[in-house]
Formats: structure tokens, C-alpha cells, sequence
């Protein structure tokens, strides 16, 4: 068995090397691939990827050759995932991949084919930030269950793990954070088995480079629509 980890790339020089130090040692007892997808980045996080790729075997390098957006990156990496297990993971710091265990459980032990986390369940830790975005994401997650029937608690959490069968069948359109909202509604109408495990998160302020905005949660709206109606 191969977990095939996608980590979309974007400016993330301050965070590259350490997270996927991180993810090189995460405590699984199964292989790892790394997707490295660098979303034309414009801040040394290109010649960094190249260095890690060199370094370790277990990395796999793409490259856009114009920004296109996460959803465009994770579209790219599903691609080139070769691993019977696929997680998503940010190029920050704000999620653990120390975590990895908990978010596998379900899928290696047979009862799930996806796996969520959530940074509103359990009793994990959690940095204390910013109260609209909690309130905006609380908002959206609730528009998606009542059409999607899930009783999600944060679509919008980082950490997604999909069977290789389940992320062979994903289709994305969405370029940038709509993707969030469109994954979620994709599992949702193949009926897969959906679990939820409690995450921590270190949520990072926008002078330390968060990039989501407002304009992205009206967005996320519309995908919610678009993606559970009107497809």
C-alpha cells in the first residue's frame, strides 16, 4: 500500500521544506509519495521544490507554467498519484501530518472510502483567530449538508483522504478554493462512505501569508449551488 500525499504549492518558501519534512515523517507504517504540484510561484518555493525532489526519491515535482489556482494544482496531482490511499495536504504549517494515522484509520480498516477532517470536532488543539471566518465557514458547511445530506462539520478543512478508486472517479473543475465545496458535493452524489476525524490547526494571520478571502467564501457559495443543483 502507497499513500500519495498532493501538496499544492503557492509562495510557500517560509513553510516548503519543513512541511514536507513533516510528511517524510509522519508516523504511517506504509510508503509515501509526495506531490509537490508549484503553482508558478514567484518567491524561491520553485527552486526549493527542485532541491527536495532531488534530495528524496519519494517526491514527485510538477510545475505549472502560469498560477492557475489549488483546485488546478490538486487536478494536476491527482494525476500523477499513484498511491492505492490519496491525501490532501497544504504547503503551510497549519495542519499536522503527524496526523496521518487517525485520518487513515477509517480507510485502512475497511469502513470508509473518504475521510474528512475537521477542525470543529474532537478535542484537538486549535489557534484561536479570526471569528467571521469560523462563522462564514460554519455558514457554508451548513448550505452543503442541506443539499449534499451529509452532516459535515467543516468542508472546508484542508485534509481530504479518498480511496485510489474514489479519486480516480473525482472529476474538479473549479481552479481555486471553490474546490472545497465541489469535492465535497462530487463525494456526496457517488454515494461513498464518508467518515470525519477531529484535526488540530495552527492557523496562520494574513501578514503570515493566509490567502483566502471574502470574495472566496461568496464563491464557495456559488459552487455549493452549482455543484449539488445545477449539475
Amino acid at each position: 500500500m502507497l499513500l500519495s500525499v498532493i501538496m499544492p504549492v503557492y509562495n510557500e518558501a517560509a513553510t516548503l521544506e519543513e512541511i514536507v519534512r513533516r510528511v517524510l515523517e509522519s508516523p504511517i507504517l506504509i510508503d509515501r509519495q509526495i506531490v509537490l504540484v508549484d503553482d508558478c510561484s514567484t518567491d524561491g518555493s520553485k527552486e526549493i521544490a527542485q532541491q527536495l525532489a532531488a534530495a528524496h526519491p519519494q517526491i514527485t515535482l510538477i510545475r505549472h507554467d502560469h498560477n492557475q489556482g489549488k483546485g488546478a494544482a490538486l487536478r494536476s496531482g491527482l494525476r500523477a498519484a499513484t498511491g492505492g490511499i490519496v491525501l490532501i495536504q497544504d504547503a503551510d504549517l497549519e495542519y499536522d501530518p503527524a496526523e496521518y494515522p487517525r485520518l487513515m484509520e477509517p480507510i485502512l480498516s475497511g469502513k470508509a472510502d473518504v475521510v474528512f477532517g475537521s477542525r470543529f470536532v474532537g478535542g484537538e488543539a486549535h489557534r484561536v483567530l479570526y471569528f467571521w471566518h469560523s462563522v462564514a465557514n460554519r455558514f457554508i458547511t451548513l448550505l452543503s449538508n442541506c443539499l449534499t445530506n451529509l452532516n459535515l462539520t467543516d468542508i472546508e478543512c484542508c485534509y481530504k483522504v479518498f480511496t485510489k478508486d474514489v479519486a480516480s472517479r473525482l472529476t474538479i473543475e473549479e481552479r481555486g478554493f471553490g474546490i472545497e465545496p465541489e469535492l465535497t458535493a462530487r463525494v456526496a452524489k457517488l454515494r461513498c462512505r464518508v467518515f470525519e476525524v477531529g484535526v488540530s490547526y495552527a492557523g496562520r494571520t494574513y501578514e503570515q501569508g493566509k490567502k483566502i478571502t471574502w470574495e472566496d467564501g461568496v464563491w464557495a457559495l456559488w459552487c455549493i449551488l452549482k455543484y449539488n443543483v445545477l449539475r
